[in-house]
């Protein structure tokens, strides 16, 4: 037999922890029917930031599709220079809402909860004519992942209104009628360049050690939950690598990974979602040969975590390289993994670009109906 990733070899699927992902799961005012999440992935198709009826069926194809949780691709939070395009959906003005409702409604129809991912890009918006003074890229440090000076950095004054409208576009997203939020502080966004020593050269309050440079990430996150009271769900996404700097971290040890994320907990958030281009792989080899950074955040904090990376495919994750769906055999480790308590939803996103019915085919043992994947066609990055 093949081995599979991981060095398992691959076997039957057992049925019985198959079965065992299509139990429901409840944070907090959310119950997600069963335990896979749609990742979330950039689609830059809302002219004007408004998600139209093309939005409302794309989600709810996967949805109907088995999906439990549907996790929006980044949707910008209303602040100047959150995002570019401005294809890229955001959430602020009545007519916004009401595209998000209609989107809300046509998944809350097909039996599936939604989540809207509040996304500021931060560095990574980069410069674009037209820009006007309030739109140019903002950051820890006013440089991107390179290094490059790029934009201007971020006063001290200014941050507490940068939370703000993190907590204004969750708020709407609630009226909206959205079943959780998730905050993007994750792929070398602006979040995560307050996380990363290599973006973050500030010398105040919010620069230097871990703890410094998690502070504005967990001030976000209270500000958040301020804004929404107890019950509603906040997801943190975050991650080790950043887009092309597949090496990066963050934290480079289980006990700077716990310093991390202490923070943010006590700060409100409810579900981890550690970012990874391979669910199997060890987030800390040195200290565990098996054990995944899924698995670390739940050993860490005890907090539901959502697990991803190359989930039901031949490839790990590399934009614009096609990748072939593997038998459900190649399920092996992902089922040994959730068995071992290393993860309570599992997120997917190419298989489902390909395929919005795989959890259904998962469901009733079909995965080896469908005949591959085509990145070329697909509508969607992970992002």
């Amino acid at each position: 037999m093949d081995d599979a990733p991981g060095g398992q070899e691959r076997g039957d699927v057992g049925k019985e922890t198959v079965q065992e992902l299509f139990t429901p799961l409840t944070v907090g005012s959310l119950t997600v029917r069963n335990r896979f999440a749609m990742a979330p992935m950039t689609r830059a198709a809302s002219p004007g930031g408004i998600p139209g009826p093309d939005v409302a069926a794309y989600y709810a194809r996967r949805a109907a599709g088995g999906t439990g949780l549907v996790i929006t691709e980044g949707i910008r939070i209303p602040h100047p220079a959150a995002g570019w395009p401005d294809r890229i959906p955001n959430l602020d003005g009545a007519d916004v809402l009401a595209g998000w409702r209609a989107v809300t409604d046509a998944v809350h129809a097909e039996g599936g909860a939604i989540a809207a991912q509040l996304w500021h890009q931060g560095a990574a918006r980069g410069v674009h004519d037209g820009d006007g003074p309030d739109d140019v890229p903002v950051s820890p440090s006013g440089i991107d992942l390179a290094g490059v000076a790029i934009g201007r950095a971020l006063s001290v004054e200014e941050l507490s209104g940068l939370a703000q409208a993190y907590a204004l576009a969750a708020t709407n997203a609630r009226a909206a009628g959205f079943d959780a939020v998730e905050i993007h502080g994750a792929h070398g966004y602006l979040l995560d360049q307050f996380l990363w020593d290599h973006t973050n050269r500030r010398t105040d309050g919010y620069g230097g050690s871990l703890a410094a440079r998690t502070r504005f990430p967990a001030e976000v996150v209270a500000t958040v939950r301020a804004a929404l009271g107890p019950g509603f769900p906040i997801i943190y996404r975050f991650s080790q690598w950043k887009t092309n700097h597949y090496d990066a971290q963050i934290a480079g040890s289980a006990v700077e990974l716990e310093q991390l994320l202490a923070p943010l907990v006590e700060s409100g958030v409810d579900v981890l979602h550690p970012s990874t281009r391979r669910h199997y792989l060890p987030g800390f080899p040195a200290e565990d040969p098996q054990l995944s950074l899924a698995g670390w955040t739940k050993k860490m904090t005890g907090l539901p975590v959502i697990a991803v990376g190359s989930v039901g495919l031949q490839t790990e994750f590399r934009p614009g390289a096609g990748a072939g769906l593997i038998p459900p055999s190649s399920l092996d480790r992902l089922l040994d993994q959730f068995d071992a308590g290393e993860f309570d939803i599992v997120a997917v996103g190419r298989a489902l670009l390909a395929d919005p019915g795989w959890v259904n085919r998962v469901r009733d043992g079909k995965l080896d109906e469908f005949s591959g994947f085509d990145a070329a066609s697909a509508l969607g990055r992970l992002y």
